[in-house]
């Protein structure tokens, strides 16, 4: 900005001597072709300052997003390792068989491994981690993990009909992808 200044200044100067020579009858051709030469670095100067300040512009609008992208997906390292604590707790709860879950001494113990589940998916819904929906639903590779086909005349070929281990997104982002079991004609 002060170049910018600072040929306006001689711009302006140069002017002034034109008009004063043309007023006493002299003829300025020197001056005038100055000013054409000021007049034109001027206008690459505020050419320069105008790029400067688009970049300036886009360099601050990227650091946003990275920020944004930094605050949303902070924790995805954090939420994959839980993932494996919220697998654990499920595998626990659907390996105790139904005559176990009577026993009033083993009763209030599932009761808090469930709690225990229940606010886990709680603090996921908090954070943004969602399960993806697999059994019933087409292949998706952006989502699903293909670990087997299995023989199946009910179902339409590269439908979900087994899912081994859910899959979660973070926000619109994939966290992990389920394994799934696709149909195939038997």
């Amino acid at each position: 900005m002060n170049e910018d200044t600072n040929l306006q200044d001689q711009a302006e100067e140069v002017r002034e001597q034109a008009r004063d020579e043309g007023e006493a009858g002299g003829e300025g051709g020197g001056n005038l072709g100055r000013l054409s030469q000021l007049e034109r670095e001027l206008e690459e100067v505020r050419q320069h300052v105008l790029y400067a300040q688009a970049e300036t512009q886009n360099v601050r609008r990227r650091l946003e997003q990275e920020k944004m992208s930094a605050a949303n997906y902070a924790a995805t390292g954090f939420a994959r390792d839980m993932l494996s604590v919220k697998d654990n707790l499920d595998r626990a709860l659907a390996s105790v068989p139904d005559e176990v879950r009577e026993d009033e001494r083993v009763k209030a113990l599932l009761t808090g491994i469930e709690a225990t589940s229940r606010e886990l998916d709680n603090a996921f819904k908090r954070n943004g981690i969602t399960r993806i929906e697999a059994v019933g639903l087409p292949l998706d590779p952006n989502r699903h993990q293909a670990m087997l086909e299995v023989p199946n005349d009910e179902a339409e070929p590269g439908t979900i009909v087994q899912e081994m281990q859910p899959g979660y997104m973070i926000k619109d982002r994939l966290l992990r992808p389920a394994l799934v079991g696709v149909a195939r004609k038997g």
